[in-house]
């Protein structure tokens, strides 16, 4: 746990002077995406993908090959990594294994070489805001629109490569393609990110991450009002049967355990202010939590809820992109220092609906 009382900065998230693309993104609301991509470039991407490796842990025993590496992996989708498979691009303890339902054994070592794909090269990208740097690391304001780190369906401009060609060589503690990056937010979430700097920053906020020493916090707007002013989502999370690329929630013995909490900070007719903190840090995991809520963020394009909300009038200031940004971040400072935290006010599409809503939307007495 964290003591009582880091050190809070508050950074004046402007976007880069002379940035004419960050200004357009922070001030605009026509996002997503902010992204302006060349023509699909084709690379022979063969020689740039590495050899990836994982031990099996005992909590994964008897799970499927495919839906491992769907964990192991959570920007590739299912069906691409059972191409993977049927590929022979996987091998269990030096056996290629052509059976995504195959199931693993504890202690088995897992060998992967992502497939090499078509991908299109971003230009006229945006750029992020830095809100404190030190030599160890910096801290980012990511807008929406801008993804964390090279995917399938992007190569070039996304957080990684901008850190790259600010600070320069970078540590890759989650692999060659993610320098500086410990940890991801979706690309239409927007708030801020650690960039770590030096392979001793690097293996001490990613160790802190996976035990939980971070405290995050979220604002999301969403649809309804929840019945409690507070409360813990605990559902376990795995990839959708219906769609590769969603995740939805799913029985205990199928899924990875996320817990969420949130407390409700304003409410309006037909829709609520949350604060959310998510304990675990699952793909998708806030979005899929409120979701099954039945509260589902205002502008998610995929989890929708499938119901009807309260129609809003074609003048009201709606993003165009999920309303969830990532608002607050602390964390014990690398060099032992103590804590620090870190505090990004609403982006102004967001802060622009919120005021609306007050103004046009007040809770019904």
């Amino acid at each position: 746990m964290l003591p009582a009382e880091p050190r809070l900065v508050r950074g004046d998230l402007g976007p880069p002077k002379g940035s004419e693309a960050g200004q357009a993104d922070r001030a605009g609301l026509d996002l997503p995406p902010p992204l302006v991509h060349d023509p699909v470039v084709t690379t022979n991407e063969a020689d740039q993908t590495e050899e990836r490796r994982h031990v099996i842990p005992p909590e994964w025993e008897g799970m499927r090959l495919d839906k491992a590496l769907c964990d192991l992996c959570p920007d590739t989708s299912r069906t691409k990594i059972q191409e993977w498979i049927k590929g022979g691009g996987v091998q269990v303890d030096d056996e290629v294994l052509l059976r995504p339902s195959t199931p693993l054994v504890q202690g088995q070592r897992l060998v992967w070489r992502p497939v090499a794909k078509q991908r299109r090269v971003a230009s006229g990208v945006v750029r992020f805001a830095v809100i404190h740097d030190e030599p160890s690391f910096a801290i980012i304001d990511k807008p929406a629109g801008l993804v964390a780190h090279p995917n399938d369906g992007v190569s070039g401009g996304t957080v990684a490569d901008l850190a790259v060609e600010q600070w320069g060589e970078l540590p890759a503690v989650q692999g060659p393609d993610r320098p500086g990056i410990v940890h991801r937010l979706d690309g239409a979430t927007s708030g801020l990110m650690v960039i770590v700097k030096t392979e001793a920053a690097g293996e001490s906020v990613r160790r802190q991450f996976r035990e939980r020493e971070v405290s995050k916090s979220y604002l999301a707007i969403v649809h309804g009002q929840p019945r409690f002013e507070s409360e813990w989502i605990d559902q376990p999370l795995g990839r959708s049967e219906r769609a590769s690329d969603r995740i939805s929630v799913v029985p205990s013995e199928e899924g990875r355990e996320a817990q969420t909490f949130y407390e409700v900070r304003e409410r309006f007719d037909g829709y609520s202010l949350l604060e959310c903190k998510p304990r675990t840090g699952r793909t998708h995991q806030i979005r899929v939590h409120l979701e099954w809520l039945g509260h589902s963020i205002v502008a998610d394009k995929i989890y929708t809820g499938g119901r009807t909300h309260k129609a809003l009038p074609a003048d009201a200031p709606v993003p165009r992109r999920q309303c969830l940004h990532a608002s607050r971040l602390s964390f014990s400072h690398p060099d032992g220092t103590g804590p620090v935290e870190f505090e990004a006010p609403l982006p102004e599409d967001m802060a622009a609906f919120l005021e609306w809503l007050r103004a046009n939307r007040p809770e019904q007495s």
